[in-house]
């Protein structure tokens, strides 16, 4: 490399060279500085004349405060940077934690759900802090910003998640913990929805008019056999046997694979579908696992003329589940292997509904007595649904 012709300034110990400017061809000049310090001779580039702003002026200044030891040399600096980068990579922060996390917990069901909360909720609050650094005012600030946006549930969902990875880091003494407890928001977990009849014949009818390929279907799977959305967005055609009749769901709420049946009703639903070069039933984007259904789901559910509260896929999942437990018909224990609850807690609150048709049931004795008493002769069959009406 050719020596660069070195131009004096006015200023002892400062020259400058003549190059190209960064990102253009104009000639600029960059300052240099030249000074004894500990007794070795020193000579750095003080900067350059666009790009830093520098003068002959200031760059007398930077030598004088270097000379006196009120600024590091540039050597110093790079040392200096080198040491906290140094620091910064032993620190078990948010963020490496999690990628710690994932690598000690390959096969976690639900992995998939998991990356996406960090990445949308977590990573851009506290992925460089580390748990002992964090106050719980920034959780409360987090907390309520995503109440804003999100329900109670998912908040819950993603609090719960950054907690697991504290937990993680200090089970495994790899850093502090908090020293705090993080205040969950309140879920209601016992609510349930349920249609009318004329709610679910405007539903079907939006349904049928709706122009998405997969957001109709998936409300009637949930309708037809309470599927959870996300045991949708993962189906695969591999997990429906049409010849035993049944649907395998695979990374469950419950943790545990699971069978329901396959019935003739979601059968014509799947038989419907346009098969493509994915595995998935109701693929998602380049025909990967889908992730999101919201949007359209949401516009058949305002098109049904539908309440604003309701969810239009787990709110038909309680549809689904209130519909068997008031026919009568089917008792709670199996209403808790279809809904693939993993105790009988959560189905318990369906239990009002069978007691409610229980009773009117049992109402019927009296009213059959009634008869007798008051000499009617004639025999009577009496239809369960019409005293429903």
């Amino acid at each position: 490399m050719p020596v660069q012709e070195r131009f004096k300034t006015k200023y002892a110990g400062v020259y400058f060279v003549k190059a190209p400017a960064v990102g253009s061809n104009k000639s600029e000049k960059i300052y240099y500085i030249r000074y004894r310090k500990n007794g070795n001779m020193i000579d750095e580039k003080a900067g350059r004349q666009y790009q830093d702003d520098m003068t002959p002026a200031r760059a007398a200044t930077i030598r004088g405060l270097r000379i006196e030891g009120k600024e590091p040399t540039n050597r110093e600096k790079r040392e200096i940077e080198k040491a906290l980068k140094q620091v910064e990579s032993n620190k078990w922060t948010i963020d490496r934690l999690w990628q710690e996390y994932k690598k000690n917990k390959p096969n976690l069901k639900g992995m998939h759900t998991y990356k996406s909360a960090y990445k949308l909720h977590i990573k851009p609050y506290f992925a460089k802090k580390e748990p002992k650094d964090i106050l719980p005012l920034e959780i409360q600030r987090v907390k309520n910003k995503l109440l804003k946006k999100r329900s109670p549930q998912t908040v819950q969902h993603v609090l719960e998640q950054l907690r697991r990875i504290i937990n993680f880091g200090v089970n495994n003494r790899l850093c502090q913990g908090i020293n705090f407890k993080i205040e969950m928001p309140k879920v209601d977990n016992v609510k349930t929805e349920d249609l009318t009849p004329a709610q679910l014949e405007r539903l079907l009818k939006a349904i049928d008019e709706d122009f998405h390929p997969h957001a109709g279907p998936m409300m009637k799977m949930v309708l037809l056999c309470g599927m959870r959305r996300s045991e949708l967005f993962r189906l695969k055609w591999k997990h429906i046997n049409y010849e035993h009749s049944f649907i395998e769901l695979v990374d469950t709420k419950g943790e545990v694979d699971q069978k329901i049946p396959l019935n003739d009703a979601v059968k014509e639903v799947l038989e419907s579908l346009q098969k493509s070069n994915t595995p998935y039933v109701f693929p998602g984007k380049n025909g990967g696992q889908r992730v999101n259904i919201a949007k359209q789901v949401n516009r058949i559910k305002t098109a049904a003329g539908l309440p604003k509260d309701f969810r239009p896929l787990h709110g038909l999942r309680h549809t689904f589940a209130s519909g068997l437990a008031s026919s009568g018909e089917v008792d709670l224990y199996v209403l808790q292997k279809l809904l693939t609850h993993k105790d009988s807690k959560m189905t318990q609150r369906y239990a009002y509904l069978r007691n409610e048709t229980l009773k009117r049931a049992s109402n019927l004795a009296g009213s059959i007595i009634d008869d007798a008493t008051n000499g009617t002769d004639q025999k009577k069959v009496v239809n369960l649904e019409d005293r429903k009406k």
